[in-house]
């Protein structure tokens, strides 16, 4: 296990601080910034990590053989693509890929910072100095909302083409193939010019979720305000909480109410929400200790920013001697994303989707050298390939039996509205978490 320097700093404003490492570091790359806006309830270990730079004598990872060794190792950030599923479930894509992405990509940093409360942990593999870098820390300038030129979005598919696609989805479904699968589509803009740190400044301003990241990779950047945990690993406890069922806020408190005990009480929701909740226990079974998977949280409707979203929560103990790389193997792709048998989902979306997904529904996060681990599932996000100069998201949602396919195509609308306020450069201020209801 690689050695490194601790430097411990007491902080007393935790948004300020934040902030300010955030534009800190601006200067570095590669760039990894994970960020819980200060959500207590999705028990994140950190309310901030930061990761700078590879350390010294270290490539990146981007083999399977080459991750499955270095976990345990030292700290490791980085992502899965949803396409990193293949090496297992059997599925070749047959769609084109329009920003080139490995299937999975880690480094090494050579400076870590976690935050947690008023705590500032530095730990380094370096001579640098995490002293001197705190001082340029604290005189760094936060990023503010500046004016820049609206970026349009163009559809990958018409609106026609959604809803000849979703129906025929549905059609597969009447037939037995499958109970729900998630249809997702594309929106993107070429020859375009960003600066990926205000983005997601701006994209975090509005969207404050609890699973928010930002990476910085060579030519790829991932700005995500994902509000979904895909799995954690701390000890022997392991924890999944997908989300399936959303409704929009009101600016009305009494209107917002109604709209989330609507989005409580409705059959579709729950129905897709506990099959999705039922395939991811069916998933942890594989590496579970017998017995120990159970749903601690079901259905539970909790206010973000931009949407009411139905999330539950399953958990499980798993031995010691497990390793992390195969907890993620026994549940990846997330069945939030997928659909259920996820097997024949799967294939059903690379038959129907019109492109690959890339880094659109996999997961970024970290593993700590104790072998624990925390990843999102990327969604509510914006891809950025600095050379090509494309700027992509995706959006989607869950079709079952019952799902309305024009309803299920304003729900994609309504997931990606934070983006679009983003890019027309309409930036207000959020609106309150809320408490969970």
């Amino acid at each position: 296990m690689v050695t490194r320097t601790k430097t411990v700093f007491n902080v007393k404003n935790l948004p300020q601080i934040k902030a300010k490492l955030f534009a800190w570091s601006s200067k570095f790359s590669p760039v990894a910034w994970l960020d819980s806006n200060n959500y207590p309830h999705q028990n994140n270990t950190y309310d901030a990590l930061l990761a700078l730079e590879m350390s010294p004598n270290t490539q990146w990872v981007n083999e399977y053989n080459t991750l499955e060794n270095a976990i345990g190792n030292d700290w490791l950030f980085g992502f899965f693509s949803y396409e990193f599923s293949n090496a297992w479930e059997q599925v070749i894509p047959t769609n084109p890929a329009h920003i080139s992405v490995p299937k999975l990509q880690f480094f090494c940093p050579q400076k870590v910072w976690l935050l947690q409360g008023d705590t500032l942990t530095a730990l380094y593999t370096s001579d640098a100095n995490a002293e001197e870098d705190f001082a340029q820390v604290l005189v760094s300038v936060p990023l503010t909302h500046s004016e820049y030129n609206a970026i349009d979005l163009s559809p990958r598919i018409s609106k026609s083409d959604y809803f000849k696609n979703a129906s025929a989805l549905q059609q597969h479904i009447l037939r037995g193939d499958i109970y729900e699968v998630n249809y997702c589509m594309e929106w993107f803009a070429e020859n375009i010019q960003v600066v990926p740190h205000q983005i997601f400044h701006s994209l975090n301003n509005i969207a404050t979720t609890p699973f928010a990241a930002y990476l910085s990779m060579k030519n790829l950047h991932l700005m995500c305000a994902s509000p979904e945990r895909f799995l954690s690993r701390k000890g022997t406890h392991v924890c999944s909480q997908p989300i399936k069922g959303t409704a929009a806020r009101h600016e009305d408190e009494v209107l917002d109410t109604a709209n989330a005990q609507r989005l409580k009480n409705d059959p579709k929701e729950r129905a897709e929400n506990i099959m999705i909740t039922d395939l991811v226990r069916n998933d942890l079974s594989r590496i579970a200790t017998k017995g120990s998977v159970s749903v601690t949280e079901q259905c539970t409707v909790y206010p973000f920013s931009q949407v009411h979203q139905m999330i539950s929560t399953v958990v499980a103990s798993c031995s010691e001697n497990t390793h992390s790389l195969d907890i993620i193997d026994a549940c990846f792709p997330m069945g939030s994303m997928t659909g259920a048998p996820k097997q024949r989902a799967i294939e059903l979306i690379n038959r129907y989707e019109v492109s690959q997904r890339g880094l659109y529904s996999g997961a970024v996060g970290y593993f700590a050298p104790n072998r624990d681990f925390d990843f999102n599932v990327i969604i509510r996000s914006l891809i950025y390939d600095a050379q090509q100069q494309y700027l992509s998201t995706h959006v989607g949602s869950a079709l079952t039996a019952a799902a309305n396919v024009e309803q299920e195509y304003e729900e994609c609308q309504l997931k990606a509205e934070a983006i679009k306020r983003v890019l027309a450069n309409k930036v207000t201020t959020q609106m309150s978490h809320g408490t969970k209801v």
